[in-house]
């Protein structure tokens, strides 16, 4: 996971579910990439939270994507820290061979080593994958119209369908050996120069991995409870079984709690939120008092 102030709470909410649905949770190791000054801060916060969970914190280097972002259609999406998944073969001690990234902005209500234990054949990738959404639109007519650009897919496994870099399965020896931080790298480079995506760093993984991705049961990330892009929108649940849920979009679940705006499915993310600090209660005490 990427660890930063702004989603402190949200990534102390997804680790304590990850924790509380296992039944070896000393089996369980995490890895925060961060490139926060509050660097020990942040430490101290996840330590203190839980002593006794197998923990490092990675530093990643906002320089490594200096002059590789574009803006896009929501700007928390152009931040660097954002990119850093792009790195985890890089940033990981090399005794890591396989990991699952998850967003800060999520919980999971199943074993998570049900999600550890999906074969991926000869993938270097796993995620739900979402093949009704409209796989063009994420990619500029430019793209589309330019015939070396839009043969990027004719050679790929399956036709390629929409995945939710939010969670993902990894080899990370395959990566590594596959030099896949280079060539995300090389279409972020292509898109600056020539704008052929509009939405962060999703587009990179699609045009590397769209149609070599290993499918994973929807279950796994029942995602979009933030509305997507559209603030304020409430959305229910996919239809099926669920083990993750993923308030990705602009409605953070902490922040409309807060704002006393919450969604319906905000309250199943709530009782993980063990940062929540009450509203002060002085002025309901002075008008008692009154």
């Amino acid at each position: 996971m990427t660890l930063d102030t702004t989603y402190l709470r949200g990534s102390i909410a997804a680790v304590f579910s990850v924790l509380r649905h296992s039944a070896c949770p000393e089996n369980i190791a995490f890895h925060f990439l961060t490139s926060s000054r509050h660097f020990h801060n942040l430490n101290r916060t996840i330590t203190s939270t839980f002593p006794s969970l197998s923990v490092s914190l990675l530093h990643f280097d906002p320089l490594l994507v200096r002059g590789k972002i574009s803006t896009s259609v929501r700007r928390a999406l152009d931040q660097p820290l954002n990119y850093a998944r792009i790195y985890l073969a890089e940033l990981l001690p090399n005794s890591v061979d396989r990991v699952i990234y998850l967003d800060s902005d999520l919980i999971v209500v199943d074993d998570v080593s049900n999600l550890w234990n999906i074969d991926l054949r000869a993938h270097v990738l796993g995620a739900p994958e979402y093949c009704h959404a409209n796989f063009t639109s994420y990619f500029t007519p430019k793209f589309w119209t330019t015939s070396e650009l839009s043969r990027t897919f004719q050679k790929r496994e399956r036709p390629p369908c929409y995945f939710n870099t939010g969670v993902m399965v990894i080899d990370v020896n395959k990566w590594r050996k596959g030099g896949f931080t280079s060539k995300l790298e090389n279409w972020m480079r292509l898109q600056k120069r020539h704008r052929i995506y509009q939405l962060g760093s999703l587009p990179p993984f699609l045009l590397v991995f769209g149609g070599e991705v290993q499918r994973i049961e929807h279950r796994w990330n029942q995602h979009g409870l933030g509305g997507d892009n559209i603030r304020g929108l409430c959305r229910d649940l996919h239809p099926g079984p669920v083990s993750l849920l993923h308030w990705s979009g602009k409605g953070k679940p902490w922040l409309r709690i807060d704002s006393n705006r919450p969604c319906p499915l905000d309250s199943l993310w709530a009782p993980y939120d063990l940062l929540y600090s009450p509203p002060s209660s002085s002025a309901a005490v002075l008008l008692s008092d009154g």
